[in-house]
């Protein structure tokens, strides 16, 4: 198999040499990433400024764009040939619930979806980065059972989330739906020293929805989630109700 790795985390960050080398269990790996950090930038295509690439070395391009610019321009232009798998991550912090919306890695995996590539999207919920590394044989062992020929489904990616706790300690693996979550007190409101106002988004708690059966519950419990998320977000039982509206205008 020939593998694009990308992430939003940059291209210098531990979590991409992970997965790369965890990819290399399939076939050829060629790293096309961000030139820094950009997570939560979603799906963002750069589309008011031309984007430039460069290659680092053998098998690696940089790029001064979001996740979804890597692929797009991985398999454009700076491949010589089209990927049969792209994987994405592994993220430094968990993509669970709502925030695969938000995910810039989730997006990376997305963008290969619908440009109709297999593709897998990896996070680790932890903040050790000496346990992270500690997952690279659950990986290596993990990926090629996801991709086997024929069986992957159209029009889907596969989100990984990978507990914090060694990857010794992991009890297996649960097929999983996605969790609510509610960020509290994640706007900070404060003054900067010429008096004026600023917000700043992010931090504050979380509180999860999480019954048994999704992403959350899973991790809690000690389990590697795997969530299969479809490029459809149509809400099809509600068809007939909204057609039921009789809309005119």
């Amino acid at each position: 198999m020939f593998i694009l790795c990308t992430n939003d985390d940059g291209y210098l960050a531990p979590g991409i040499a992970l997965l790369a080398d965890a990819a290399r269990t399939l076939g050829d790996v060629h790293v096309v990433a961000p030139d820094r950090e950009q997570s939560a930038t979603s799906h963002s295509l750069t589309m008011h400024f031309p984007l430039r690439a460069r290659k680092v070395r053998e098998g690696v391009h940089h790029v001064d764009g979001t996740p979804t610019d890597c692929v797009a321009l991985a398999v454009g232009a700076l491949l010589d040939r089209r990927p049969d798998l792209v994987v994405s991550g592994v993220n430094h912090g968990p993509n669970m619930g709502e925030d695969v919306l938000y995910s810039g890695t989730v997006a990376g995996a997305m963008e290969a979806t619908i440009l109709g590539i297999p593709a897998i999207a990896v996070s680790y919920t932890g903040r050790d980065p000496e346990q992270m590394q500690s997952y690279g044989p659950l990986l290596a062992k993990l990926l090629p059972q996801m991709v086997r020929p024929g069986a992957f489904p159209r029009e889907t990616l596969m989100n990984v989330n990978l507990p914090p706790i060694d990857a010794s300690e992991v009890k297996g693996v649960q097929v999983t739906r996605l969790a609510r979550r509610v960020y509290i007190d994640s706007l900070t409101r404060a003054v900067d020293p010429n008096g004026k106002p600023y917000f700043w988004i992010g931090g504050g708690e979380v509180e999860w929805s999480a019954p048994e059966g999704t992403d959350f519950h899973a991790i809690n419990t000690g389990y590697v989630s795997v969530t299969p998320l479809h490029l459809d977000l149509t809400n099809h039982a509600l068809l007939a109700d909204v057609a039921a509206w009789d809309l005119a205008v």
